[in-house]
């Protein structure tokens, strides 16, 4: 298989489709594209970016392409068994599936005026109103699942899976833009981001060269 992704240090969409493959324990190759650099325009006409019209992430696994981070997920999960993505017990699958799709398609607050930056802390500053609605509903979220499910474990649903896989870039967002968040929630930041496959994409983050000057500013 073939993972191609977006700088490490910005690209939320890739982390996640990134994260599925390690979660996935097969081998995979990792090809970092720089985002909007010189050859990027002309890069995403090749005709390995076509079938996702540019876009990252984009997995090549022989003759079959997968793209959008989700479906990344949703296709490893059936190449190795759905229990390495998703819990076991039906009624917290039903709420895992629920909110990976709700954080797939919601909070475009949060992602507009917070990108993704893993390699900068801000100094703390009131978000605006329509962020502090997105992460009121995240955090929601987060203790419906930890009270229901999260049992003994550190995660959603105790195990890690693909609920936290598409919640990380939430939570470098949270340490980038020092936003609030309750006692709980921290202690879940602090796991996911301590998670080895999240330690391995940091350090990746932190060795790459380019800069995107748009993303280098705190939240206006």
């Amino acid at each position: 298989m073939k993972l191609i992704i977006g700088n490490k240090a910005y690209s939320s969409w890739s982390l996640r489709g990134w994260l599925a493959c390690k979660q996935s324990g097969l081998a995979f190759e990792e090809v970092v594209v720089p985002l909007y650099d010189e050859e990027w325009d002309k890069r995403r006409e090749g005709d390995e970016f076509a079938p996702s019209s540019g876009k990252v992430p984009i997995l090549w696994d022989g003759d079959a392409v997968v793209w959008d981070s989700l479906a990344i997920v949703e296709y490893l999960s059936d190449k190795v068994g759905r229990e390495r993505f998703w819990p076991e017990d039906e009624a917290a699958r039903a709420m895992a599936r629920s909110m990976a799709a709700e954080m797939h398609s919601s909070f475009a607050a949060l992602r507009r005026k917070h990108s993704m930056n893993i390699r900068q802390i801000f100094a703390p500053k009131r978000p605006d109103d329509d962020v502090i609605a997105d992460l009121s509903r995240i955090m929601e979220l987060w203790a419906q699942a930890r009270a229901r499910f999260g049992g003994d474990g550190d995660f959603l649903f105790g195990e890690f899976g693909a609920a936290d896989i598409m919640f990380a870039p939430v939570c470098t967002r949270i340490v980038t833009y020092s936003l609030p968040t309750p006692r709980f929630a921290a202690a879940y930041v602090m796991a996911v981001l301590s998670h080895p496959f999240m330690q391995d994409w940091i350090a990746g983050a932190q060795a790459e060269d380019w800069v995107l000057e748009q993303f280098e500013q705190p939240a206006a």
